[in-house]
């Protein structure tokens, strides 16, 4: 007998709820992790400006810091959302399935703050970061390839579509759970069939999504650290 949205796959719509929890779940918390770092790293770097003229803090290790203190956070973030929400959805439970969601987790969150950390980093100010960052947020939710999967969005924007950090974490959540599934929904059709024609996921593709995944936060790390080696926005 099945039960949570997980492991019904009676039709579609089934996966379609699943997905949705995924979708939801990693915007909000991820937009919330992106906004909450905002503020604090606009004072710190304040707090930097005045140090680094003073010869006390060098820039990339000040970065790196900044960077290495947010990881044990997103880790315990991470493990607790991803056990209570894992066995509440209902997916299978297996040590890989379930490792394949914390890892595509704890990277989505990690990108998403390090994307926060670097659109202060890029900005003279916080509320000019908030209104960048808020604009690429709106622009990744519509490129996710929830709204509108892969295969439908007209080839002269699919560009964009890779582009989207979030459309590589949706690839990456719903393969792992979904993609080498062989049972049937009612219509005959087969779960990792449907998942391959009409999102476009492979399983065989999983390990290159995952670099992608990780690729997104080191790349929003690394721009962080250089924005704050090569920019100061401080008035005298």
């Amino acid at each position: 007998m099945f039960w949570g949205i997980g492991k019904k796959r009676h039709n579609q719509q089934d996966l379609f709820n699943a997905m949705g929890s995924m979708y939801s779940s990693v915007l909000f918390m991820g937009v919330q992790n992106s906004a909450s770092v905002q503020p604090v790293v606009a004072v710190e770097r304040t707090v930097f400006y005045r140090e680094r003229a003073a010869h006390m803090y060098s820039p990339l290790p000040y970065a790196l810091g900044q960077v290495a203190i947010e990881l044990p956070y997103i880790f315990v973030q991470s493990l607790i959302y991803g056990v209570l929400v894992y066995a509440m959805i209902g997916f299978e439970w297996t040590a890989v399935k379930f490792f394949w969601y914390l890892f595509f987790m704890y990277f989505t969150l990690a990108y998403f703050t390090f994307y926060g950390m670097m659109s202060v980093g890029l900005t003279p100010n916080y509320n000019v970061a908030s209104v960048a960052s808020t604009a690429f947020y709106a622009l990744w939710n519509l490129f996710s390839g929830f709204i509108t999967p892969r295969t439908r969005i007209p080839i002269w924007w699919r560009w964009y579509y890779w582009l989207s950090p979030i459309a590589w974490t949706l690839n990456g959540l719903v393969t792992s759970q979904f993609g080498d599934v062989t049972e049937k929904f009612d219509n005959g059709v087969r779960v990792s069939d449907f998942v391959e024609s009409y999102f476009g996921y492979h399983h065989d593709f999983l390990w290159v999504v995952a670099v992608v995944v990780v690729s997104f936060a080191l790349l929003f790390a690394f721009l962080f650290g250089l924005s704050i080696k090569l920019f100061n926005f401080q008035k005298r």
